[in-house]
C-alpha cells in the first residue's frame, strides 16, 4: 500500500474555479483501480491551504495514475490557478495494522 500526504496553496481569488476542478480530479481518481482513498481537505483557519490524503495499493497503481487523462488536465489547470507551496510525500506501507 502507498500512502500519499502532503499540502498545497491556492489564492483566494481562485477558490471556488479551483474547487470545480477539484471535484472533477477527485471523482475520476476515485474511480481508479488501485484508488482505496482520495482526497483534498481545507484547513479550516488557513483558506487556501489544501491537505492531500490519497492511498493506492501500490506503485504501479500510483504511476498509472499520474498518466490519466484527468490528472494531465489537472497538471495544466493547476499552474493556471496559480498553485504554490505544493509539497507531497508518498510513503509505502507494508503493515496497515489499525492501532
Amino acid at each position: 500500500m502507498l500512502v500519499v500526504t502532503g499540502h498545497f496553496r491556492l489564492p483566494p481569488d481562485r477558490l471556488q474555479t479551483g474547487r470545480t476542478m477539484m471535484e472533477r480530479v477527485i471523482f475520476a481518481s476515485r474511480a481508479e483501480e488501485g484508488c482505496i482513498t482520495y482526497a483534498y481537505s481545507e484547513d479550516v483557519l488557513e483558506p487556501g491551504l489544501f491537505r492531500v490524503t490519497e492511498i493506492w495499493t501500490g506503485r504501479a497503481a500510483l504511476d498509472a495514475h499520474f498518466q490519466t487523462e484527468h490528472m494531465q488536465l489537472w497538471q495544466q489547470e493547476r499552474a493556471q490557478l496559480g498553485m504554490t507551496d505544493r509539497q507531497i510525500t508518498a510513503i509505502t506501507v507494508k503493515d496497515s495494522e489499525a492501532l
